[in-house]
């Protein structure tokens, strides 16, 4: 580094004139609001009924990792047969999910290409209130 500048000066200079870049969070789109949530996988279908069941027996309890860890361990332990009413439960709300997708998509499709359309009955609504005007002035 013979005649060079420090580090340190240069990080000085630099950051006056540095642009600030975008955050991941600044980056993503804001999520739509009517948009269908994701279903719960079987294991979180277990886990709803697990958590009620657990806070029963052990009421004096107020620690989530204590719970999620029973309840993992319990999952593991568990037969295919036995976690069978979860797993069917859970692609029942899965193929529901699935039917709510089609729909909102649908209807964003519709609502996207819609908007020309209401344009042009906004504009035919203000042509009508043009020619009121008219009458107005005989």
């Amino acid at each position: 580094m013979k005649g060079g500048k420090s580090k340190a000066n240069s990080e000085k200079g630099d950051s006056r004139l540095a642009v600030r870049k975008q955050s991941k969070k600044e980056k993503k789109a804001a999520k739509d609001p009517n948009k269908p949530k994701r279903p719960l996988s079987a294991f979180f279908v277990f886990m709803d009924d697990f958590r009620k069941k657990y806070k029963e027996e052990n009421p004096n309890n107020k620690s989530v990792a204590l719970v999620g860890k029973a309840g993992g361990a319990k999952w593991k332990s568990m037969s295919d047969e036995e976690k069978t009413p979860f797993v069917a439960t859970a692609e029942k709300r899965k193929e529901e999910y699935e039917k709510k997708m089609e729909d909102y998509a649908r209807d964003l499709a519709r609502d996207v290409g819609g908007d020309d359309d209401s344009d042009k009955s906004k504009s035919e609504v203000n042509d009508g209130e043009a020619s009121g005007e008219e009458e107005e002035d005989d």
